[in-house]
């Protein structure tokens, strides 16, 4: 665990997963707040979480066809002590039952998903003092967010 800011890792993220956006002909929108304090964590788990959020972003907007398909990250800081990142997609949504377990592990709305994904990233984040939740939105698609503390700074 490390200070970070938690756009630094959010550009990596999106790096990593560049040549699959392109590909999928997805368009990403990063929309992070300058100058956010640190977070403690673990940058490549972290990572992880970001990239998985994306290609599930991506994934899922494979069946769409009548808009752009488009991805946008979100940064804050919350009016407490936590920075928020939001992933949003503008995927066909998701249903109401499916929105309360989707985090469970072993629990799948893919054809040949493992159920493991989304509860490994809400175990990283959680790990890190966070939590992972689904935001509703009103336009199509889902917003995955989740918010980690800041860094405590001892003097």
């Amino acid at each position: 665990m490390e200070p970070l800011d938690i756009n630094d890792v959010v550009n990596e993220g999106i790096a990593l997963v560049m040549s699959e956006l392109k590909s999928q002909h997805v368009g990403l929108r990063a929309e992070l707040a300058p100058a956010l304090p640190a977070i403690l964590g673990d940058r490549v788990q972290l990572q992880q979480v970001i990239i998985n959020l994306v290609m599930n972003g991506i994934e899922v907007m494979q069946v769409i066809e009548d808009r752009p398909r488009e991805l946008v990250i979100r940064s804050s800081k919350d009016d407490a002590s936590y920075v928020q990142l939001a992933v949003s997609d503008g995927g066909i949504g998701m249903a109401e039952d499916d929105m309360d377990r989707v985090l469970d592990p072993f629990f799948t709305t893919k054809s040949s998903g493992l159920g493991m994904g989304l509860s490994i990233c809400r175990s990283i984040v959680e790990t890190h003092g966070g939590r992972l939740s689904i935001v509703r939105k009103p336009e199509p698609g889902v917003t995955f967010q989740f918010t980690l503390p800041l860094r405590k700074v001892t003097s």
